[in-house]
């Protein structure tokens, strides 16, 4: 067996958002921004949306810039997982 067959390649998804709740046990709400072109027009626009992470310590907090990473579903909405810290929030 070569080394390409026994370790399989495996793409995750990954996004870069920052946390509007963590309200939820184990559970964060990580709104993600993309921009865009308009599909008939061209303009640059914002499109947003919201992912359930699933942060098994707690230890992010809202305002927090995280990577989420796509997992295994852990419930019926989450199949997400916070993987890193990149910001701490400022405090206003």
């Amino acid at each position: 067996m070569t080394e390409a067959q026994a370790t399989p390649v495996t793409n995750t998804r990954t996004f870069v958002g920052r946390i509007v709740s963590d309200k939820r046990a184990k559970t964060v709400t990580v709104l993600v921004e993309r921009r865009t072109a308009h599909e008939l027009y061209g303009k640059i626009v914002a499109r947003s949306r919201k992912y359930h992470a699933h942060d098994e310590k707690g230890e992010y907090k809202m305002g927090d810039l995280v990577e989420i990473a796509e997992g295994r579903p852990i419930s019926k909405t989450k199949s997400w997982v916070v993987t890193r810290l990149i910001e701490k929030a400022k405090l206003v």
